[in-house]
């Protein structure tokens, strides 16, 4: 496990304890640790700030190196925790999706940016060709996966594709003219039709 997979994983844990932390109701030890958690999150968070401040201040160095530090895999995630992130959300989600545009390309797709309302993000998924219902999946994995990376803050990824539609029923009109009923389903639909009356 490289340096990079092992602090994500530590922020995970930090975040399940936290979240352990928060459902322990009634103890006075748990709130206390809550409000020791609370405490340190504010004194770390001011204190990186003021960091920020300070870099930032040194000129056009120091911008550079406050946006490389927003780059950097570990760093980012400690910005994000922070909300002292560089970037915004929308900014963050579309460099996600350009860095992962050539492995979709691979997959004969392509993902635009539909809309970021309140960090609730959705994304809408294109695939020429004809492709088989893992490919859907794995190029959702794969949108999922570049976003989750720089953009764990989301609040819900949506990502809609074609496939979306006609599996919740939704049939086009296009896609009945291309392809038309078997002459004894439309005789039945038609008899249905006159015995309705």
């Amino acid at each position: 496990m490289g340096k990079n997979e092992a602090f994500q994983a530590k922020v995970r844990q930090l975040g399940i304890l936290v979240g352990e932390l928060d459902a322990a109701q009634g103890d006075r030890g748990n709130a206390a640790a809550r409000e020791l958690v609370q405490l340190l999150m504010e004194v770390h968070g001011t204190a990186l700030e003021r960091m920020l401040e300070i870099v930032f201040d040194s000129g056009a160095l120091g911008e550079a190196i406050i946006q490389q530090a927003g780059e950097d895999p570990i760093v980012r995630h400690l910005l994000l925790l922070y909300s002292l992130h560089p970037e915004d959300i929308e900014s963050r989600v579309l460099k996600a999706l350009a860095e992962v545009a050539p492995r979709l390309r691979k997959h004969s797709s392509e993902a635009e940016l539909v809309s970021i309302r309140e960090g609730a993000v959705q994304v809408s998924v294109r695939t020429s060709g004809h492709a088989c219902g893992s490919t859907g999946k794995t190029v959702k994995a794969l949108i999922e996966e570049s976003i989750y990376d720089l953009a764990p803050d989301v609040a819900s990824l949506e990502i809609q594709s074609p496939d979306d539609e006609v599996s919740s029923g939704f049939v086009s009109i296009e896609s009945l003219l291309k392809h038309p009923l078997p002459a004894h389903v439309a005789a039945m639909r038609s008899a249905e039709v006159v015995g309705a009356d």
